[in-house]
């Protein structure tokens, strides 16, 4: 079946395509209008922007050099899906934002139709033009790039395969124990990438969600298959027959790794509340990789655990068999001697940690912030320096003129009046369509905030006024502008995003561990360990704090989607942690009905497997961080800063000392509430003499 999946991907899938518009925004209405007129503006744009190899010559004064931008422009409007190709030498007053004031750089915009007409093979055809020798020297940029580059993959996952294998391998001692999480994991991504094009049939999936998949994908993957091995080899170690140590571990540790991927599945789903549909495909995307992880490894990997039998534990480092984890023992008894310190100590360093998250900045970062080698940077610089930083982020407003052609000229001079634009480009009317686009360039760049705020003044107090009472009606639209509603549109939503994961959370727990107290205590923990993720992030790329550890060229604003996705996905991630804790907690107070005792010994059972498994997902996370991408980088950054937080001072410290401190109020639950939920089938576990409870590689 999975054969046929990948299969019947490369055959019938189709091609992953990215949209970032939001339905219902006034940049969307503006590309609406321009798109049912027929007009060229509604399209994607890109530039090329040229200037003279030497530092002295100027377009104005070398009529050789100005040769060598007609040659140049003629070669680029025969580009294919070209449409319309800006002249700089034609009439240079007539056309702003094509030749800069002292003649040392042109851009030559070239204009394409919409998205959907266009694919990747556009852009690379750009970029090869731009590289080819020519007498002058041509640098690309622009909307083309932004909708079809997409980062660079291969060596982040490769990197954080190799740690997970060290990671694996230490653990486990064993060559096979070690393989078994990284083949199911790659099995996983393998199958679940490849299903993105077909499901790309029924909804667009951006061009990103793969490798934000592989991303969450392989640390999943391997951190799910690790607790089901990690148990299969302890019920080895008490002697069991391989069939019923595998199905014990399934319906042990695979149900702590159900509920663990089906709550990630459940955050990332979610997003939908956002009502952004790239938003809304990419997490759908996401959660297709994990659900195939899940899936994974309670079918494929028991059947593989089978096939293994006692060879799971050989083929590796051989070492003396000891009583499991006395050091977990021991911290876990220290934890819980000392829990009020505890407690106070670590809730104060989560929220110092999660202090600057005030200062939080969302917006979009410009090709600045890219390295200095991209020709992306490299046009950006140029034009910045010849132009000003806003003629990087024009802003298209479309009018609708059908019922009144008079207030075209009205409306151009009042933005070119306002203090937050730069120029105005001449007014395109298309008289039989009823349209006509007025092309702005703001005098601040694209991801500054006084850009947003000129934007929302166009659309609340210029235009308006413009128009007065004239039967007329024009709409802020561009790249710059539709990021900037999405922006909004999250932050709109946010709230409601993150109370409806919260409350599903807490019921899903609510169920599983019938208890109203550690539900609530978990979803506070994870917002703490949230919080000061998205603290160290704005510490990073809006301060500059160690930006130069990551290779982080200028600091940036945080992208408008990734507060949401992250959100979403450490929502999930660190419930996983608190899952695979708090089942065996759970396990041991049934067993024994002391909550003390059960906090302890849940510890000591599990810490080894939570470190193992957040080193992973720390690796994993961080290999990403070398993309050239802020938005991976800051994904991969936050992302493993989240799990380092969630599995020490979270999962190690702050949960078994609350839990020491609420005693039996843990496992409250009202009557009531308990008639309500389904009957628990909650089994007493043997437990077997301690010193041969296990070797010293069970990490559970």
């Amino acid at each position: 079946m999975s054969v046929l999946v990948v299969i019947a991907s490369g055959a019938f899938g189709q091609k992953l395509e990215d949209s970032f518009g939001a339905p219902g925004t006034d940049s969307q209405q503006a590309t609406d209008l321009l798109t049912a007129a027929g007009a060229d503006q509604a399209g994607l744009t890109a530039q090329l922007v040229v200037t003279p190899l030497d530092d002295q010559t100027t377009f104005f004064d070398s009529a050789e050099a100005r040769a060598a931008l007609a040659q140049i422009r003629s070669a680029a409007s025969e580009l294919p899906n070209v449409l319309e190709t800006s002249d700089p030498t034609a009439t240079p007053t007539a056309a702003p934002g094509v030749m800069s004031p002292d003649g040392r750089v042109a851009i030559l915009r070239l204009q394409y139709p919409v998205l959907e007409q266009l694919d990747k093979s556009d852009l690379d055809r750009l970029k090869a033009f731009a590289a080819q020798e020519h007498p002058l020297r041509v640098e690309a940029g622009g909307d083309l790039f932004f909708a079809f580059e997409e980062p660079a993959s291969g060596l982040g996952e490769a990197i954080g395969l190799l740690a997970a294998v060290a990671v694996l391998l230490l653990a486990f001692g064993s060559v096979i124990a070690m393989g078994l999480p990284i083949g199911m994991a790659l099995f996983g991504l393998a199958l679940g990438v490849s299903s993105m094009a077909l499901v790309a049939h029924l909804i667009d999936i951006p061009s990103w969600a793969p490798v934000l998949g592989s991303m969450i994908g392989i640390g999943v993957g391997i951190d799910y298959a690790l607790i089901l091995v990690t148990r299969h080899r302890e019920h080895l170690a008490q002697g069991m027959p391989v069939d019923e140590a595998a199905g014990r571990a399934v319906a042990t540790a695979g149900r702590a790794v159900v509920l663990a991927g089906g709550t990630v599945v459940l955050a990332i789903l979610g997003l939908a509340v956002a009502g952004v549909p790239f938003i809304t495909a990419g997490g759908l995307a996401v959660s297709l990789i994990v659900l195939t992880m899940v899936l994974v490894s309670i079918t494929l990997l028991p059947a593989f655990l089978g096939l293994a039998g006692q060879w799971i534990n050989r083929l590796g480092l051989r070492r003396k068999r000891r009583s499991a984890g006395p050091g977990w023992q021991r911290w876990a008894e220290h934890v819980a001697r000392n829990a009020v310190a505890y407690v106070v100590g670590a809730t104060v360093l989560l929220l110092a940690l999660a202090a600057p998250l005030l200062a939080l900045r969302v917006g979009t970062p410009d090709d600045g912030a890219l390295p200095e080698n991209r020709t992306q940077r490299q046009a950006y610089d140029l034009v910045a320096a010849g132009f000003g930083p806003g003629i990087n982020g024009p802003l298209v407003i479309a009018v609708d003129i059908s019922k009144d052609p008079t207030v075209i000229q009205p409306l151009v001079d009042a933005v070119n009046a306002d203090h937050g634009i730069a120029d105005v480009a001449p007014a395109l009317v298309n008289a039989e369509a009823g349209v006509a686009t007025v092309v702005s360039f703001p005098a601040t760049g694209p991801q500054d905030d006084e850009t947003v705020r000129t934007i929302e003044r166009l659309r609340t107090d210029v235009l308006p006024a413009a128009i007065g009472g004239r039967p007329a009606t024009a709409h802020v639209g561009g790249q710059t502008a539709t990021l900037a509603d999405v922006a909004n549109r999250v932050e709109d939503r946010l709230p409601w995003f993150i109370g409806a994961v919260i409350v599903l959370s807490i019921l899903l727990l609510t169920v599983v561990f019938r208890s109203v107290v550690v539900p609530l205590k978990a979803a506070l923990m994870n917002l703490l360990s949230i919080g000061a993720s998205f603290g160290v992030m704005v510490m990073v790329f809006q301060w500059g704090w160690g930006a130069e550890l990551i290779g982080l060229e200028a600091t940036v604003p945080i992208l408008p989607f990734i507060p949401l996705f992250m959100f979403a996905i450490l929502f999930g991630l660190s419930m996983d942690y608190e899952v695979f804790l708090l089942s065996r907690v759970r396990e041991e107070y049934v067993n024994t009905g002391d909550n003390d005792t059960a906090v302890v010994r849940g510890l000591a059972a599990t810490g080894r497997v939570i470190t193992a498994a957040a080193l992973i997902m720390i690796s994993v996370f961080l290999s990403f961080v070398i993309n050239d991408d802020p938005s991976i980088k800051m994904f991969g950054l936050g992302l493993a800063t989240a799990v380092f937080i969630d599995a020490t001072i979270v999962r190690l410290i702050l949960v078994p000392a609350s839990m020491k401190l609420l005693g039996k109020a843990n496992w409250w639950l009202p009557t009531w509430l308990a008639r309500l939920l389904p009957a628990a089938h909650e089994s007493h576990t043997s437990r077997p003499p301690e010193p041969s409870r296990t070797d010293d590689h069970a990490l559970v």
